[in-house]
């Protein structure tokens, strides 16, 4: 299985690029499809999805989202994901259909997940995402949530926005969830969009599991999506450039419950 996807660059008009289409038939993951486009100014989409949630991230650039019951002007905050603020997004319920104006040229992310609960479209104001510095030593990292565990925006979705400067390790120690275990461990797919500032540098994720089933190192490079069907997955950032990525999460019930590697946790433990 591959888990590095390369974006495509597919026009799908002179107006909108497709950097990439995750989907569960060509991913293999259960609970969770992405998307990410590329709108030029002034351009109209419209979708629809029957027994998909979705979140949709304003990464970059101006958006206006049009629903048969809502108006949500002026979406978005950043002209790159490096301002390192948070953005603007909506939850869309199952069967709502959503039309997608550029206020600007942008680029946005789609998360998705499978449900059979109907929830209320909602706008997800910057404003409201909890911003965390974790880790310390050469383990640090800033995270910005826009969909956690603790809300009932989403029914299976968990979106989080997460920067590490060159030198530091995110996802570290490692850790995984991909157990039906809880209050122990709890089973949630993921998968990672990176980019990298400046553009032409890159990172090193590995994803392995106990019985080493799945192993791959993978240098990762702007732009490009990792996927975690299961299993732990750190990254590490090389000097002089910055990490910015987006995790989706999803599985049969919304908790993030993790386990961490117990052959690194005592990395945990220093003073």
């Amino acid at each position: 299985m591959n888990l590095q996807i390369k974006p495509i660059n597919y026009s799908l008009n002179h107006q909108i690029n497709l950097l990439h289409s995750v989907t569960r038939k060509n991913s293999g993951l259960e609970y969770i499809e992405v998307k990410v486009l590329e709108l030029k100014e002034a351009t109209e989409m419209e979708e629809i999805n029957p027994d998909l949630e979705l979140c949709l991230v304003a990464l970059t650039g101006k958006i206006t989202v049009l629903t048969p019951g809502n108006t949500f002007e002026h979406l978005g905050t950043r002209q790159t994901v490096f301002d390192k603020i948070p953005t603007d997004s909506v939850y869309v319920g199952i069967g709502e259909k959503i039309k997608i104006i550029a206020e600007s040229d942008c680029r946005l992310l789609f998360a998705y997940a499978p449900t059979k609960k109907k929830l209320p479209t909602t706008r997800i104001k910057h404003a409201s995402s909890s911003i965390e510095q974790r880790g310390k030593y050469q383990n640090q990292r800033l995270v910005q949530n826009i969909l956690t565990d603790q809300d009932t925006i989403s029914d299976k979705l968990l979106v989080v926005e997460v920067y590490t400067n060159g030198g530091n390790f995110s996802s570290y120690p490692p850790h995984k969830h991909d157990q039906n275990a809880l209050p122990n461990e709890s089973l949630l797919e993921e998968t990672y969009y990176h980019e990298i500032d400046p553009q032409q540098g890159f990172v090193f994720q590995r994803v392995y599991t106990d019985d080493r089933l799945i192993d791959q190192a993978m240098a990762v490079e702007n732009k490009d999506i990792v996927l975690v069907p299961k299993g732990y997955h750190p990254v590490g950032v090389p000097d002089g450039y910055t990490s910015y990525y987006l995790n989706v999460m999803a599985g049969p019930e919304k908790k993030w419950v993790f386990h961490d590697d117990p052959a690194h946790s005592w990395i945990l433990e220093r003073k």
